[in-house]
């Protein structure tokens, strides 16, 4: 099988595959013809094994060691359940923290939070660990370069087209047929519809944590 079978088959992106095999959890051997990769069932196995205890959250190391039959299914969730267990108690610290903020009647600008951020900060030396959303605040400055970029082609193909048709306007006598004119203004319409397309992949990689995404499954 080709990877676009695959990605349909099992549910999982070529981005991801190739993610796994870049990890080494996956190997599939090489077409000696086309150099391609060619996937099995094994492989296919193999991808279906990943992605459900990628579902229950089982770190990719975690996966290899299983993998490489250093640990077995049952050590590597033993395993697993402790940091589970570890991370139900942080939400449930964090969760009691959230329960008291929900009863104050206070504004936010009378929120005692440095009193809070010490009781925090007290609670995380005896183990508890609290969300980081702050790595996800600054994901907003990615979008910026795509769509400049994106916009900058889009308006210079949109000036060639004008130009084009401003040309034909001016001096019809002087412009090439309507089929070629039409194929000059179609190779830019073109391009800016492959811009915008790859804009909107860009964006829902973005959305996805890029890389980030391929570490959920």
């Amino acid at each position: 099988m080709k990877i676009n079978e695959v990605e349909a088959l099992v549910g999982i992106t070529k981005k991801n595959i190739r993610f796994y095999e870049a990890e080494g959890l996956l190997t599939p051997r090489r077409n000696s013809e086309n150099g391609y990769r060619d996937y099995g069932e094994a492989e296919v196995d193999a991808l279906r094994r990943i992605k459900l205890l990628r579902k229950l959250g089982v770190p990719l190391e975690e996966i290899r060691q299983m993998q490489t039959g250093v640990h077995t299914v049952g050590d590597g969730m033993r395993r697993h359940l402790v940091t589970l267990e570890r991370e139900r108690k942080n939400l449930e610290d964090a969760a009691r923290v959230c329960e008291e903020l929900a009863d104050s009647q206070e504004r936010l600008e009378a929120l005692d939070a440095q009193g809070l951020l010490d009781r925090m900060d007290r609670m995380e030396e005896e183990g508890t660990t609290f969300m980081d959303k702050q790595k996800r605040d600054t994901k907003r400055r990615r979008y910026v370069m795509p769509v400049v970029m994106a916009v900058l082609m889009a308006l210079l193909m949109a000036a060639l087209i004008w130009l084009f048709l401003w040309a034909f306007e001016t001096d019809p006598a002087g412009a090439p047929p309507l089929p070629l004119l039409a194929l000059f203004v179609a190779i830019p319409a073109v391009v800016i519809l492959g811009v915008a397309i790859a804009l909107v992949q860009r964006i829902r990689e973005i959305d996805k944590g890029e890389e980030d995404d391929a570490r959920k499954y």
